[in-house]
């Protein structure tokens, strides 16, 4: 059946949206940790099509597997004990005949889906060049706590050169849960240690890590969108339980925020284009862990620009907003604040001072419609009345024709056009009919009010 012009519009539009993230994230360098329990699955070849996808866009790529259940599945099948301390596998010589089973199995399963070329699949051309060697240095984890863990190790360090070679070369890099000893030992590694470790030696742009679980979840089981390091803390140290596999990846993620990683997503498996998802939509489906502001609100510069115009156009279509030059907005960016989430403006507003009257002017207050309802507004609200404060303004206008409700729930009240400073007054338009309001504030000092030119402004 034949799509509709909607549903080609739709895809025309998500296609623009990815854009900015196309051009970012080309030439970046990735991490993207999964269990074992991925490969297992029958959806896997899915994810595989995802990953070469992120490939063919210029990705450079290091795939960090698992293969916790592999590897059960042999003990079972041989008798063998399966033990753990503190969440640690203790590898005796049968467990570890079985990890380089396991291990070796997974490896190959992955290398053939990444080698597939069938034509109508989203194969088709792929070309995926993958690689893996003896990438990783480890050194045993010893005896801890009485506790002998005999073929378990940590990592020492990862040749990260070798693997730029590989990257820059075109190649998919796979690493395995296995290290190797100068003195030709092999140990059986945690995959998200290896994952960390190679992260910070090659200093990628972004560590991804798949869970098994819905995700990063509140107490009411609602996705967290966003952490600091020092709130994933908080979480791992809660009273709350957590599934073993988002622990282990959260304090992963505190691990790599701290040693440098920029960004780390942790984004459920379950979900069908998971890590398209995350990777192409400014929201994404899951969890990001950073040390870097995602979204804040500052002072507008000449570089914000664009972004006003773009946000505040379709209020100005529906008469809501005065329309504003690009050279009008480029003379008064300095009376704008925004809201900027990953290098998108979401909302802004500006402050015009007039000098009678120790009043001002809140103009331009607007919302991308996407980020309404969640307090942007009154973030910027009050944003705007500190700015006032700081300038000696007791009283702040606002001038609407839509929104008046939104503002009397504020602490706007009603006033007339003559009640306008002098300068403000002359421009009133009284075509446009904009109700009045204004708010009295407190303020922080006085201080002499520079008189904006031009300043005729309306809000939403």
């Amino acid at each position: 059946m034949a799509r509709s012009r909607k549903e080609h519009a739709a895809h025309i539009q998500w296609f623009r949206d990815s854009a900015p993230y196309i051009h970012a994230h080309r030439g970046r360098t990735f991490v993207v940790v999964f269990g074992g329990e991925a490969v297992a699955d029958p959806a896997f070849p899915t994810l595989v099509h995802d990953i070469a996808l992120l490939h063919s866009l210029g990705v450079r790529l290091v795939l960090v597997h698992g293969a916790r259940p592999q590897i059960e599945r042999r003990l079972r099948e041989r008798g063998a004990r399966i033990r753990y301390v503190n969440g640690l596998r203790v590898t005796d010589a049968d467990a570890l005949a079985c990890v380089k089973e396991a291990a070796g199995s997974v490896r190959v399963e992955i290398e053939a889906l990444l080698s597939m070329g069938l034509a109508n699949t989203p194969m088709s051309g792929a070309r995926i060049r993958a690689t893996s060697g003896n990438f990783v240095v480890a050194r045993p984890l010893g005896v801890r706590e009485r506790t002998d863990y005999r073929h378990t190790g940590e990592v020492r360090r990862i040749d990260g050169e070798a693997i730029r070679r590989q990257l820059e070369g075109g190649a998919v890099v796979l690493l395995s849960p296995l290290g190797y000893s100068p003195t030709g030992e092999v140990f059986n590694l945690s995959a998200e240690d290896v994952a960390v470790a190679a992260a910070l030696a090659l200093r990628a742009d972004k560590l991804l890590g798949l869970v098994e679980a819905d995700g990063v979840l509140d107490g009411r089981r609602r996705l967290i969108p966003q952490l600091s390091p020092v709130d994933a803390e908080g979480l791992l140290r809660g009273r709350r339980r957590l599934p073993e596999d988002v622990a282990r990846q959260l304090a992963m993620a505190v691990h790599a925020c701290r040693g440098g990683v920029a960004r780390v997503h942790l984004v459920s498996r379950r979900v069908d284009g998971a890590l398209l998802l995350e990777l192409f939509t400014r929201d994404g489906v899951g969890t990001l862990i950073t040390s870097e502001p995602f979204e804040g609100l500052r002072a507008a510069t000449i570089e914000d620009v664009g972004g006003i115009l773009e946000l505040i156009a379709p209020l100005e279509a529906e008469g809501i907003l005065v329309r504003r030059s690009r050279e009008r907005l480029e003379m008064e960016i300095d009376r704008f604040s925004v809201v900027e989430r990953d290098g998108m403006i979401v909302a802004c507003a500006a402050l015009y001072p007039f000098p009678e009257g120790r009043g001002a002017e809140l103009a331009c207050l607007a919302v991308h419609p996407d980020y309404q309802r969640v307090g942007r507004g009154d973030a910027l609200l009050r944003h705007v009345e500190r700015r006032a404060a700081a300038l000696g303004i007791t009283r702040l206008f606002v001038l609407t024709t839509r929104t008046a409700h939104w503002f009397r729930e504020r602490g706007f009240e009603p006033a007339a056009p003559r009640e306008l400073s002098i300068r403000r007054r002359e421009l009133y338009n009284y075509q446009r009919n904009s109700k009045v309001f204004v708010k009295r504030i407190a303020p922080r000092q006085a201080g002499l009010i520079t008189t904006p030119s031009g300043s005729g402004a309306s809000t939403a």
